[in-house]
């Protein structure tokens, strides 16, 4: 596994699930899918969608939950309640107002009605500092920034460039089968 380098195991951004600033969630989605069918790497599946500026360079990326959370009505009712607060109502009777209006149950079909009206860029997370990794670094330098950092993937750098993700599935997978072969015998 030393002989490898991060490089050797990414994912490169052609193959990963893409999608520009201005799309909606709906986009995204299916962005998503179509990177499931084409991808070719064995039974790991993508888990996120990386958001793409003008110039083809990645800004963002939204994952499983944050294209969830639009779709939960309290996650949007949350933000109205501010306003209760500068009316002066306490802060038990609007959580008491949430918590009533958090029971309310509805169908999916409901909760996904407007949801794919909502932009990726108002969802996603930027990449931060710590969530970079040179193309050329080792394997056990992506383990250690992984379990450091607590992250499912790194964005993969060339020359200040993003050129594919490393995700944590791929990563384990070769600890395991590295792991699985035992120690070598002379």
């Amino acid at each position: 596994m030393e002989n490898y380098c991060v490089e050797d195991l990414m994912v490169p951004l052609s193959e990963y699930a893409t999608v520009r600033v201005g799309c909606t969630l709906l986009d995204a989605v299916l962005a998503l899918e179509k990177a499931q069918e084409e991808f070719n790497h064995a039974m790991y599946k993508h888990r996120a969608i990386l958001i793409l500026d003008d110039q083809d360079k990645v800004i963002g990326k939204l994952n499983h939950l944050d294209a969830l959370r639009p779709l939960i009505p309290e996650h949007r009712w949350t933000h109205s309640t501010e306003d209760l607060n500068r009316f002066g109502f306490s802060n038990q009777f609007i959580r008491h107002l949430h918590h009533n209006h958090s029971q309310q149950t509805i169908p999916l079909e409901e909760l996904c009605k407007n949801g794919g009206n909502f932009m990726v860029e108002d969802y996603m997370c930027a990449p931060q500092e710590e969530e970079f990794i040179n193309y050329k670094a080792s394997l056990s330098t992506a383990i250690h920034q992984m379990v450091q950092e607590n992250l499912r993937s790194l964005l993969v750098t060339r020359n200040g460039d993003i050129t594919g993700i490393l995700r944590l599935t791929d990563l384990f997978s070769a600890v395991y089968h590295t792991m699985a072969r035992g120690p070598e015998l002379p």
